[in-house]
């Protein structure tokens, strides 16, 4: 971990360790943060086929309002997470919540799909700051593996948002239109910026923060590009959340159409999956207090891999059916778990006098390539077989990221720093 300060910033004042009671307010309040973008785009999902039909558009349209919601995060990203550095972690938050809020009910009396498309592009942008700054927060309150810990537990509640977002918008749906769906989200960021402003203190003061304008910025992200060690890390999360996306996007046809499950059948099968990814978070917050985050890293993703190989045999030689199937995907997802959460901590651990900037490139590496990935198996066919072939090539590439770019698998790698 860097010991002195850039040209530009404050002497860093290391991260206060805080009580077990302290930690459980933050955790709540930065797990619902960081689940806020994931339900802005996965509580829209069962709305799709209703928006094209009322404003007269085609599906696909409707489907490019979620993309533009994606990209719009990732943009948002790189630059409000730099604004967090300089200005502090409650400013650009309460920010982008309020706009969130305005966005999400222009959203909700729209009536063209085009200007759907641009203010969801502008909601993804702003509601970014959520995820930034709950991140950004946690290198600022802990360190070591408390930090890795509550790492742990908000990445749990980002690759479960994505399970459970689209049920809710179904709840939605079922007591009025689509456009409720977005009042909804409306009163999720008021009632986040009412806790910031009444509860989260500034975890980000003035003597650690970025002094400088765009340069000091472009100098902060060119910094990161050249550590080969972060960037390595940055791109392990987004190969985790491509393993986890391509089953989230992939799994309705899968399991609806090639094995005929019903739609309750199939919201009992994401239930099941999505305790694994609980149970795997919780084991994953217990062990960083026993082992270094980089050997459970190191185990999380080579024993993924060889899970995913198991899942692909099942699905090309039938093996067990639909029931080898479902255990094979469910041990595959329970070791996210020791993933995304460990080789985020390690990455932000090297460059806590940039954590907004850090935390912003981590989440656009990660929207970037998760996105990208997640969208391979329905160009594979879509069925489940596609699936266990992305999953394998995202586990394959992130054992060789960590192996070739860092000293995670050399002799002694396991005393890399967090």
């Amino acid at each position: 971990m860097p010991t002195s300060a850039p040209s530009g910033v404050s002497p860093v004042v290391p991260a206060r360790r805080v009580s077990s009671r302290s930690t459980v307010k933050w955790v709540l309040m930065l797990g619902a943060l960081s689940a806020l973008p994931a339900f802005t785009v996965d509580m829209y999902l069962p709305a799709l086929p209703q928006v094209a039909l009322d404003l007269g558009s085609t599906e696909a349209l409707a489907q490019l309002t979620v993309s533009c919601m994606l990209i719009g995060g990732g943009v948002g990203q790189l630059v409000i997470g730099p604004l967090s550095d300089r200005f502090g972690r409650r400013a650009p938050l309460l920010i982008g919540l309020a706009l969130h809020v305005v966005i999400s009910l222009l959203c909700a009396v729209v009536t063209s799909m085009p200007l759907l498309i641009g203010l969801r592009l502008a909601q993804g942008f702003f509601n970014a700051a959520a995820g930034v700054a709950s991140v950004a927060i946690v290198r600022d309150r802990f360190v070591g593996a408390e930090a890795a810990r509550i790492l742990s537990r908000l990445m749990l509640v980002i690759g479960v948002a994505p399970m459970f977002a689209p049920t809710l918008g179904t709840f939605v749906l079922a007591h009025g239109p689509w456009r409720w769906v977005f009042v909804v989200l409306a009163v999720m960021g008021a009632a986040l910026a009412l806790v910031v402003l009444r509860v989260m203190p500034e975890t980000h003061p003035p003597v650690k923060r970025l002094t400088g304008g765009v340069r000091t910025v472009a100098g902060g992200y060119a910094k990161l590009l050249k550590d080969r060690h972060f960037m390595a890390l940055a791109v392990i999360p987004g190969l985790g959340f491509g393993v986890l996306m391509s089953y989230v996007v992939g799994s309705p046809i899968i399991f609806q159409q090639e094995y005929g499950l019903s739609e309750g059948q199939f919201a009992l099968l994401f239930a099941v999956n999505g305790v694994g990814l609980v149970l795997s978070a919780q084991v994953n917050a217990a062990l960083v207090r026993r082992v270094a985050p980089v050997r459970l890293l190191r185990f999380g993703v080579v024993a993924q891999a060889v899970l995913v190989v198991v899942l692909l045999v099942v699905v090309l030689t039938g093996a067990g059916g639909l029931i080898g199937l479902l255990v094979a995907l469910w041990c595959v997802l329970a070791f996210q778990g020791l993933v995304p959460a460990n080789a985020s901590a390690l990455a932000l651990s090297r460059h806590g006098e940039i954590a907004g900037t850090a935390a912003a490139m981590i989440g656009a590496v990660q929207s970037l390539i998760a996105g990208s990935v997640s969208s391979l198996g329905g160009f594979l066919g879509g069925d489940a077989a596609a699936m266990a072939l992305v999953m394998l090539a995202a586990v394959v590439l992130a054992i060789g990221v960590l192996a070739i770019a860092t000293p995670a698998f050399r002799r002694g790698g396991w005393h890399m720093p967090v």
